[in-house]
């Protein structure tokens, strides 16, 4: 039993991850952009560093998905979720 609910949290922080990366990428692209701005004056910059960070952040989704589509892949040849012919038992006939 401990070894489900085990599982079940590190599903979850596994999730929660991926939102926290989203937001951290994005963070670190506005940071880049305001020391880019800072050091250069030019104002345009904070926008490239955010782009950057709305890059990163939709790459970290993207990987996120490739990885479940894997998962899914590995489920989908698991004999154990194959459809099962039903045993014909024609004994009685």
């Amino acid at each position: 039993m401990a070894k489900i609910e085990t599982q079940k949290i590190i599903k979850a922080a596994d999730n929660l991850s991926l939102g926290i990366s989203i937001v951290v990428a994005i963070l670190i692209g506005v940071g880049i952009g305001m020391g880019l701005k800072a050091l250069f004056g030019v104002v345009w910059l904070l926008f490239v560093g955010i782009f950057i960070g709305i890059a990163a952040a939709i790459l970290n989704v993207y990987k996120a998905y490739k990885e479940q589509v894997k998962s899914y892949d590995e489920l989908k040849n698991d004999p154990r979720y194959q459809f099962q012919k039903p045993i014909d038992d024609d004994e009685d006939e």
